[in-house]
């Protein structure tokens, strides 16, 4: 038997990798990766390693065991038809007889374009039959924190989210989620809506950049016809630029405030402060 995790390099990936390691036996854990050079360093660490690829279905064929327990990592090929890129590994572990599937998945409360892959990829999973846990991901801090580029050179944060509040966390937060499925019992059929203790506004991110910066950074709120444009004249393909505008207007209504306490609680600590986000990456 062992903990397998697709999408196992990715940023999310590798935090749960890291996190699974401090529960069990590297040799408990696989990951998969697409090619042997960017699992080198999981593989130094004593994690098997599955090459396969979710656009190739036959890769994904005896992957997995009877008994494993999976974390499938929604993939980041918008453009390649994601739904069905999930429906392989769930389609590889139906076949096997896996003990769960876990999935990373977008609120429920979410009604942007975003979510449509998440919606679809979870149907195709509740009818395999399988075991499954939906990990329903918010926001995360570094979605925001990571590009802080623009930010700092224009003073200025500007979103089309309105005075809308986001329940953000950190990547490791949702790892530390996903593990605690991952190496617990009784999560078989169960939905988690996971988000951060704290829900904050935009207003209050640039107040917060502000105060640890020492420079005036603004709250420039904009349509979403607008921002669409902006993020299309960033280098943005239209498609996404749309899809992320879309989330701005979700925010907008209040549709990222997640207000369960299911990942502090599946954490088993409270979730990190968006102020500590920002100190990380000010520091980096």
């Amino acid at each position: 038997m062992s903990i397998v995790v697709t999408g196992a390099t990715g940023h999310l990936g590798r935090l749960v990798i890291e996190q699974l390691l401090e529960k069990v036996p590297a040799d408990q854990v696989t990951a998969v990766v697409r090619s042997a050079e960017k699992g080198a360093d999981l593989a130094a660490k004593g994690v098997r390693i599955a090459i396969a690829d979710y656009n190739a279905p036959e890769t994904f064929g005896s992957l997995f065991a009877s008994g494993d327990k999976v974390l499938l990592i929604s993939g980041n090929e918008f453009d390649k038809g994601r739904v069905n890129q999930h429906k392989v590994v769930i389609a590889a572990a139906k076949a096997a007889g896996v003990a769960l599937l876990a999935y990373t998945s977008a609120p429920g409360s979410l009604t942007a374009a975003l979510a449509d892959d998440h919606r679809g990829t979870e149907e195709a999973l509740l009818a395999s039959g399988l075991p499954y846990t939906l990990l329903r991901n918010g926001w995360y801090h570094e979605n925001y924190t990571e590009n802080l580029a623009p930010v700092l050179q224009y003073g200025a944060v500007t979103q089309a989210a309105g005075e809308g509040r986001v329940s953000s966390a950190s990547r490791a937060d949702y790892a530390a989620a996903a593990v605690a499925v991952l190496t617990g019992e009784g999560h078989e059929n169960q939905t988690y809506e996971l988000g951060g203790d704290e829900a904050w506004s935009f207003a209050e991110y640039a107040a917060e950049l502000s105060s640890q910066t020492g420079k005036e950074i603004a709250y420039n709120a904009v349509s979403v016809e607008e921002y669409t444009g902006i993020l299309a004249g960033a280098g943005l393909p239209a498609p996404l630029a749309a899809t992320l505008a879309g989330v701005d207007a979700s925010i907008a209504k209040g549709e990222l405030v997640v207000s369960s306490g299911d990942l502090s609680r599946l954490a088993g600590r409270p979730t990190t402060p968006l102020s500590e986000a920002v100190a990380v990456a000010l520091k980096g």
